[in-house]
């Protein structure tokens, strides 16, 4: 991965925290030349860190990672208080994970900033990374009681799959501080990245990235529901597409129909954004529309699946992809595992298979089979599912797969195999969106 070159004048940085954004963040400002510790509670997982080992799925992760050690710019450690004590900049990596009423659980951050409170340097720099509720800079600054101390905003705009590039190569830098030299502090560490700078308030940062990722999940929902109309009317999704995308004002990303929307950011975000405007005194009816939506086109296609297999009782469904996305070994808020659990519940035998999958899978509510190649998913299967668009899948031996199942039916919900070609080997073909 290549990296923009980095300004002179190496800072040192704490990163607490070793998950996506804290390890993609710590890798990427030593990749920039500053001098940089990442810390996490976690030993085993700071154990396999330091051998150069990362502990997710993440193109460009490891390589940025070995470097990096290599270089001494990046040293990892289990101690978030030995990591502050001499750092310019503290950045805050930790979970936020989001309750199902739309708050953020911040316990974890407030625990960490309990701790290092006495032991940042006078004149040291405090910033939130990770997505925190609006008002997290004024609840860090209480918790800190430190008036030396300066707490920024600088939320990360990651997509999980390509983290790296989206750091190195930014969409834009946010930045919100109530001090101005904080914040131009801050946006200097970025600085050889030329990506274009906002700086503005903390409230108004910590809103960015909310807004953004309840548009972006307004936009994939949009898409999903257009598909349906669609199929009702016989026009080809693709091509509208296509058409709607030309336009510089709508564009492609984020216009792809799917099985439903997820992962660790858009659902928790989303309904955050509507629990923040509910509480002061706004109903956001489209966000919650936009959350309905998503789940209605789970529920479609789980009731599709079960069509194509005859909705017999003792249907064998082969799915391919569990993960929320390809490119990621993530599984949260997996629209993927939300099918997987719909199809169980409807007593269907699911036998799957992802490459980044292995062990059991909790809480779904029957049981899953999970199979060591796509070609043993298959064995016996009424339907195939294809839940993540893993590209591997495009170009596997479908005379094969015909072979071994049951019935020859693909429900491609990612639209990622051709349907001609599907049909010319025999197979039922139904996509999403597609006549």
């Amino acid at each position: 991965m290549t990296a923009p070159r980095p300004e002179p004048g190496s800072k040192s940085v704490a990163v607490i925290g070793a998950g996506h954004v804290g390890l993609t963040t710590a890798v990427c400002l030593a990749q920039l030349g500053h001098e940089v510790i990442c810390a996490d509670s976690d030993r085993q997982k700071v154990e396999r860190l330091r051998r150069g080992d990362p502990t997710f799925v993440e193109d460009g992760i490891g390589e940025l990672l070995r470097e990096g050690l290599a270089s001494g710019r990046l040293r990892v450690i289990a101690d978030a208080v030995e990591a502050v004590v001499e750092a310019e900049f503290s950045f805050l990596c930790l979970p936020t994970p989001g309750r199902k009423d739309g708050t953020t659980d911040v316990t974890a951050l407030e625990e960490v900033v309990r701790r290092i409170a006495p032991r940042l340097r006078a004149g040291a720099i405090v910033v939130t990374k990770s997505t925190v509720p609006m008002g997290s800079v004024r609840l860090v600054e209480e918790l800190l009681r430190r008036p030396d101390v300066a707490v920024v905003s600088n939320p990360e705009f990651l997509r999980e799959s390509t983290a790296v590039r989206d750091t190195l190569h930014p969409d834009r830098i946010v930045v919100g501080a109530e001090d101005p030299g904080a914040a131009a502090r801050v946006a200097d560490l970025f600085a050889a990245t030329r990506a274009p700078l906002l700086i503005t308030d903390p409230v108004t940062a910590e809103t960015v990235k909310y807004a953004s990722n309840a548009y972006l999940a307004t936009k994939l929902s949009f898409a999903n529901s257009l598909a349906r109309v669609c199929e009702l009317v016989g026009a080809d999704m693709r091509d509208v597409l296509l058409g709607m995308g030309y336009d510089s004002r709508i564009g492609f990303d984020y216009m792809r129909p799917g099985p439903g929307w997820g992962g660790s950011c858009l659902p928790k975000d989303v309904r955050a954004l509507a629990y923040v405007a509910e509480s002061a005194g706004y109903e956001f009816r489209l966000l919650h529309e936009v959350l309905a939506s998503n789940e209605e086109q789970m529920a479609t296609v789980a009731r599709r699946v079960l069509a194509a297999a005859g909705e017999r009782a003792d249907a064998v469904v082969a799915v391919w992809g569990l993960t929320f996305k390809a490119g990621t070994d993530d599984q949260r808020d997996s629209p993927a595992l939300n099918v997987v659990g719909r199809l169980l519940e409807q007593r269907a035998s699911v036998r799957a298979f992802d490459p980044t999958v292995t062990g059991d899978l909790p809480g779904l509510p029957g049981s899953l089979e999970l199979c060591f190649d796509p070609y043993a998913a298959c064995e016996g299967a009424s339907v195939l599912a294809v839940l993540t668009e893993w590209d591997e899948f495009r170009w596997l031996d479908f005379q094969k797969v015909k072979g071994l199942m049951a019935a020859p039916s693909i429900v491609d919900t990612r639209n990622l195999l051709d349907p001609a070609a599907m049909r010319r080997l025999g197979f039922d073909y139904v996509g999403i969106g597609r006549p």
